[in-house]
């Protein structure tokens, strides 16, 4: 994970490229685990990997619980989420990185642009 700080603001890169699916589902929510138990101000930009045809591991359920026990630091903590995915990723992928507050409890966007995401990120 790389870090810089903006306006008071740490910035993290997670970067999942190249993982498959499952694991780098794990590794961002660890890293935005620790992001939030350190409770201060963040902003991070989320480096997604290729999509599988069918991906394994963790049922989704184990996903979902994990980020809903999760939001709530999000939302006070976190500044904004900045996904880089490929274009070609599954429809209810690309629905859960534009969801927003409703599910990630933060400022989302998703982009296929990794500058434009830091771009954005640094805004927050």
């Amino acid at each position: 994970m790389d870090m810089r700080e903006t306006r008071g603001t740490t910035v993290h890169e997670i970067d999942a490229t190249g993982l498959p699916t499952p694991e780098a589902q794990d590794l961002i929510l660890r890293e935005l685990r620790t992001l939030t138990e350190r409770a201060a101000p963040f902003a991070a930009v989320l480096l997604m990997p290729a999509p599988e045809e069918r991906p394994a591991g963790a049922p989704a359920t184990d996903r979902i619980r994990a980020l809903k026990e999760l939001r709530p630091g999000l939302t006070v903590h976190c500044r904004g989420l900045a996904f880089v995915a490929p274009a070609d990723i599954p429809e209810e992928r690309a629905r859960a990185l534009h969801s927003s507050d409703s599910l990630w409890g933060c400022p989302t966007t998703a982009t296929q642009d990794a500058e434009a995401a830091r771009t954005w990120v640094r805004s927050r």
